[in-house]
């Protein structure tokens, strides 16, 4: 809930503050564990990544055991638990991943894996948000069964391209690799804030603190983007974005500028906001090398 809201309910609550350098200390720590195993280090956010065991550098033969390994090295030098999914494409593993959370172990094998994806429940398969989900529950799709009944022209039509991807992970196929050089698409820095902000004033300035954070992350990345997406989120967690799309590449100062130009479409501000957030995509990077290749591994 909004922490204003919690502080109504509680007056006594005590906040903690978050502590981001904590955080990335730590994901710097588990990063180093991944990489005593493979190169092939794909990070998704701060605390997940895939990993490609397939050639090792220990030559463990079973991905079992490495995951293993991994989850004790990561307890024994951070004090964290670790969750790990185990799998021989990046769809199952991640789904795997999610189970028995906290300090889960899932090992999905291809010979278990049709009737697994068959029994998953739809708002289970990565990809699938609670706006696509109510969409396939009204074409009768609440699991994987029902999913995989449907053709690829038909998936196509309802979904558009994501049709393509929902059809072959219903059958179990992912052949995307694990990339550690992933071209980036998009970069964001959002805000959430301890009590709602309610005038267009303060809106401004926390506009342009994002803004200026956002610059320095695309700076760091070495690219730059040719849209602009502001996103708000109100106390009562309802969201809207607005963007605007550019031919070229955003300056610095275009962003600043766009940023505050898009504020101006957002209504009722008086209800009090309680995220703001910016995001450049059709993102251009300087280094666009890929990992091309995956090989099998044994469980």
């Amino acid at each position: 809930m909004p922490s204003s809201i919690a502080y109504r309910k509680c007056p006594h609550i005590i906040f903690v503050k978050p502590r981001f350098e904590a955080y990335k200390e730590a994901s710097k720590q588990i990063r180093e564990v991944f990489e005593e195993y493979t190169n092939l280090v794909e990070p998704l956010s701060l605390d997940e990544a895939y990993l490609d065991v397939t050639e090792n550098k220990f030559n463990i033969e079973f991905a079992m055991d490495i995951a293993t390994e991994i989850k004790e090295k990561i307890k024994a030098r951070t004090n964290l638990t670790a969750s790990a999914g185990i799998s021989y494409n990046k769809f199952l593993a991640k789904i795997a991943s999610d189970y028995n959370k906290p300090d889960g172990f899932y090992v999905i094998t291809p010979k278990m894996a049709p009737l697994f994806i068959e029994k998953l429940p739809i708002e289970k398969f990565f990809g699938v948000g609670k706006v696509t989900a109510k969409k396939m529950h009204s074409k009768g799709i609440f699991n994987g069964k029902n999913l995989k009944q449907h053709s690829i022209a038909t998936l196509t039509r309802w979904f558009g391209k994501s049709g393509n991807y929902y059809y072959n992970v219903a059958r179990g196929i992912d052949n995307r690799n694990v990339n550690p050089t992933r071209i980036r698409k998009s970069l964001g820095a959002e805000r959430t804030y301890e009590f709602d902000i309610n005038t267009k004033e303060a809106m401004i300035a926390n506009i342009e603190h994002i803004a200026e954070i956002l610059i320095k992350r695309i700076e760091k990345a070495g690219g730059a983007g040719k849209s602009l997406t502001l996103k708000i989120k109100y106390g009562d967690f309802q969201q809207i974005t607005r963007s605007k799309t550019f031919t070229e590449t955003l300056t610095n100062q275009q962003i600043k500028n766009v940023g505050l130009e898009l504020l101006e479409a957002i209504p009722d501000i008086e209800k009090g906001i309680r995220l703001i957030g910016l995001q450049t995509a059709n993102f251009e990077q300087e280094n666009k090398d890929i990992f091309l290749g995956q090989l099998e591994f044994e469980f």
